[in-house]
């Protein structure tokens, strides 16, 4: 990605002054994947923190990580951690300045590192998942797909609703990056659908590829869903400041609420674990919580509210009432053994 060029600086405002003087002389260094949707998740951080402070100049730093490369079960290797492991070690490292994530791949099961913190998470996208057909294809939804039907998914998330909804149908593992998997789906032809996070589709500019965007009750979101989180250093006081600049307050609530829960279960990356938090009408909070057998058909569920005051009361009560329903001993039995 280019750099974004900087303004004179008889042209600068008095917040690009401002972190003209806080930040190092040179190019901000944003780091993240190498995938199309990275990229557009860094592009959207890009051109949050140009608006608010015109003049300052922005280069992308794209890393592969160890996610990326192996094109096995994650879990095999280590879990979701592996999709930060060789960005977190550029961060620390003072390689860049600050690192683009996508908050659903944050392990909850795993402190993050204590040097660290998410200054920034940008206005939440749509959470809602998308089913694709191949190019050309003559099924238009889930429903018209015949027993035995092979749906490619790359969450345990997915596949555990897939099945408690449709049991007859054959739902394989497909991982890869967002426009090589659909590549994949057209020429390969290896599966009869894809299911997708929509939000991610129309990122890469493929949104007119869905063919049916499944309702939260059909397919309940992943934790962190359609949230765009930036980190960097604590100790860099001046990018903190910079990046909270483009917080979203709204968003940093209900992530609260959400990797509060997550954190409580004590899920690991083989854990089919659901859940999402929104604001209601009348201002409260509203945060589902659900995990789920491997094969979708034990699960808990749980549903509560509260003041947006109470976002960490909240994650923590909802996990709690799941833990009741047998939540611990059905992740116990999603492990890989």
């Amino acid at each position: 990605m280019t750099v974004v060029p900087s303004e004179s600086s008889t042209s600068l405002t008095p917040a690009a002054t401002y972190f003209r003087e806080a930040l190092p002389a040179r190019a901000f260094r944003l780091g993240g994947r190498t995938s199309h949707l990275a990229r557009a998740y860094a592009r959207r951080v890009i051109d949050a923190l140009t608006a608010v402070v015109p003049g300052l100049e922005i280069e992308y730093i794209p890393i592969e990580t160890s996610a990326d490369r192996y094109k096995g079960d994650l879990s095999e290797l280590g879990g979701k951690g592996l999709f930060m492991k060789e960005i977190d070690k550029a961060l620390m490292m003072g390689q860049i300045d600050a690192a683009v994530h996508c908050m659903k791949d944050v392990p909850g099961d795993v402190p993050l590192p204590k040097e660290f913190v998410f200054a920034a998470y940008l206005q939440r996208d749509d959470v809602r998942d998308a089913v694709v057909f191949p190019d050309g294809s003559k099924y238009s939804t889930l429903s018209d797909l015949p027993p035995g039907a092979r749906i490619g998914t790359s969450a345990v998330r997915r596949k555990a609703q897939l099945l408690r909804n449709r049991p007859d149908l054959n739902v394989q593992r497909f991982r890869g990056n967002v426009v090589p998997r659909l590549n994949r789906l057209d020429e390969e032809r290896e599966v009869d659908a894809l299911v997708l996070a929509g939000g991610g589709l129309a990122k890469v500019g493929m949104e007119h590829r869905i063919s049916q965007l499944l309702s939260l009750e059909e397919m309940c979101p992943a934790i962190g869903a359609g949230v765009v989180g930036v980190q960097c250093r604590k100790a860099d006081e001046g990018i903190v400041e910079l990046l909270q600049v483009i917080d979203d307050a709204v968003t940093r609530t209900h992530i609260l609420a959400e990797r509060t829960m997550l954190h409580a279960l004590q899920g690991h990356c083989n854990s089919p674990i659901a859940g999402h938090c929104n604001t209601t009408d009348d201002g409260q909070l509203s945060l589902i919580g659900m995990v789920f057998s491997r094969d979708g058909a034990t699960f808990a569920y749980a549903h509560e509210w509260d003041i947006p005051e109470h976002a960490y009361e909240l994650g923590a009560f909802v996990a709690a009432s799941l833990i009741r329903k047998n939540a611990r001993s059905i992740i116990a039995g999603t492990r890989l053994h």
